[in-house]
């Protein structure tokens, strides 16, 4: 039997996503995916790196033993990857979600988070509410990054 928990963290977050997928393919160009603007100091490429490495770091590597390696500091200073770079990375971090939490025991979501993220412990079931929150609120950037770029 499916566990509703672990169903409807999923649905959103590769509806979210999905949706990453989209801001990035509706940049005017590649090269807007990169523009810092005032007090914008991470556009939407870092953005998007960013994510993705975190959901495939806390979900893919951390729960599902995906192998990912993180490189956090890349994420933020990284410049001019293409679209189709980033659209690749997007695909892989949905593939490593899915697969992460397909797989993942429902025993798991009451137990202890096991990486030590923040300075208190949690559950892997408030651990995972936290990275769909982190994702909504990184894309709702993008979005506006992106409807501040000239045409």
């Amino acid at each position: 039997m499916e566990n509703p928990f672990i169903h409807s963290i999923l649905t959103i977050l590769e509806r979210d996503l999905k949706k990453l997928e989209d801001e990035i393919k509706l940049y005017p160009s590649e090269d807007s995916l990169w523009n810092l603007a005032g007090a914008i100091k991470n556009p939407a490429g870092n953005l998007c790196l960013h994510l993705c490495g975190n959901l495939q770091h806390y979900i893919g590597a951390v729960l599902g033993g995906s192998g990912y390696s993180r490189n956090r500091d890349r994420e933020f200073a990284a410049r001019n990857i293409s679209r189709e770079d980033l659209l690749l990375e997007i695909q892989q971090t949905k593939s490593s979600v899915r697969s992460a939490l397909e797989q993942l025991d429902p025993i798991a979501l009451d137990r202890t988070y096991p990486e030590q993220v923040f300075s208190y412990s949690m559950t892997t079931s408030y651990f995972l509410i936290h990275l769909a929150s982190h994702l909504g609120y990184h894309l709702g950037q993008i979005n506006y990054h992106r409807r501040l770029q000239p045409e």
